[in-house]
């Protein structure tokens, strides 16, 4: 379904007063599209008419109050503001009625938010152990993926993209230009530098490997494969990435394997570089990160059991015990 579709079915013209245009498209990213797109569509199914009022939007929310994640139900009121706003009617979500419903529903109903755990360098390095053993053509791919997402820090919108036209071989490493991101709607691209590793972590070795056994000349680089070893021309889908790890994981025998996802690899890139006294700045240029606080969050979370307070209590107890024996 193209942009235009996706636009006109969550905007759609009235009156022919707007005609929709393609820039007007481009302003939103198509994943927000098509979030809004659903949204409107679970409320529609509800019942709910377009356009809504005020009282309906509360109905609306009472129903879904003790089954929606908090979360989930303020996004679809954005969705509905949206909608309303873009068509130019009065915006029913505006009422501070709606904005009081949600708080309301937040602190009854709030729960906090399922994290993917950190994929650790331990872990990453028993994967690559397994994935060696394994010695096809499908773990060479993975062993790739998963060492280049890794150091790399990649989105997995961002590591399928990748092309070989982005790859700057360097005495170094590797400089890898991302055309557009998540951070980056106004394709001004953003680079990734990877440098070479050693005997146990090598992205740039791995994907050497790959790319030779692959017969990559150009194009994408992560690819599908098909049955009979034959490697698709089309590079893999971003879902596949989770799917990938959890898979290797449980297979190299990592405890709670499958509560990895895609993120984990970013996540386990700033929680260890943190671990290791990298710089804030410089974690957040590995991974593009633009808000501080989304690595803050990463860098607290490793750091809960250093400087500890009760930690530093215990240990004082645990010296006077001694001295006094």
């Amino acid at each position: 379904m193209d942009n235009e579709i996706l636009i006109n079915e969550l905007l759609p013209i009235n009156n022919g007063a707007q005609p929709s245009n393609r820039y007007q498209i481009a302003a939103t990213s198509d994943n927000t599209r098509r979030a809004y797109q659903t949204d409107i569509h679970h409320f529609e199914v509800w019942g709910g008419q377009l356009p809504a009022t005020t009282e309906a939007i509360l109905r609306y929310l009472h129903a879904f109050a003790q089954t929606l994640n908090p979360r989930t139900l303020s996004r679809h009121v954005t969705a509905l503001k949206q909608w309303h706003r873009y068509q130019r009617f009065p915006d029913p979500t505006d009422d501070p009625v709606v904005s009081k419903t949600l708080t309301g529903i937040a602190r009854i109903h709030g729960k906090p938010k399922n994290k993917a755990p950190p994929l650790l360098p331990e872990h990453l390095i028993k994967i690559i152990e397994h994935l060696a053993s394994q010695a096809t053509i499908t773990s060479i791919r993975n062993n790739a993926l998963l060492q280049v997402g890794f150091l790399g820090a990649f989105r997995r919108s961002e590591l399928v993209a990748i092309r070989m036209e982005n790859i700057d071989w360097q005495p170094s490493g590797i400089e890898i230009l991302i055309p557009k991101s998540k951070t980056d709607q106004l394709n001004e691209g953003q680079y990734c530098a990877i440098p070479s590793g050693n005997e146990q972590l090598c992205a740039i070795q791995a994907l050497k490997v790959w790319i030779e056994a692959a017969k990559i000349k150009d194009g994408f680089v992560f690819r599908r494969i098909h049955r009979g070893n034959n490697i698709s021309d089309l590079n893999l889908m971003p879902e596949a990435v989770s799917v990938i790890l959890k898979k290797c994981a449980l297979a190299a025998g990592i405890e709670n394997a499958m509560n990895f996802s895609s993120h984990s690899m970013r996540r386990g890139l700033a929680t260890t570089a943190s671990r290791d006294g990298v710089s804030l700045p410089a974690i957040m240029r590995q991974g593009r990160w633009k808000q501080v606080s989304t690595v803050m969050e990463y860098i607290e979370a490793a750091q809960r059991f250093e400087e500890n307070a009760a930690g530093q209590v215990l240990q004082k107890l645990s010296l006077e015990k001694i001295a006094s024996e």
